[in-house]
């Protein structure tokens, strides 16, 4: 537990956290973006690039998946 010894640290505190909460946490009601992000319009873009690096990612997990496939025939990759 912490404990303030003055008003201005409990504020100081508060503070940080409000920051912490509105501009570095993502919430999953609004699709895990920060309210910041959510309240001035940054979340299409946001969502817009997490969706490409998604689509990416599957990409070459399937190329990857394939070529370990292809190594386990017995004549190895062809």
């Amino acid at each position: 537990m912490d404990n303030y010894y003055a008003p201005t640290e409990l504020t100081e505190r508060i503070r940080e956290w409000v920051d912490y909460y509105n501009h570095q946490r993502y919430h999953e009601a609004i699709d895990n973006v920060t309210p910041a992000d959510k309240y001035y319009g940054r979340d299409p873009l946001i969502l817009e690039k997490r969706e490409k690096v998604r689509q990416e990612t599957i990409k070459a997990r399937r190329e990857l998946s394939r070529m370990a496939m292809l190594e386990a025939l017995p004549n190895g990759v062809s």
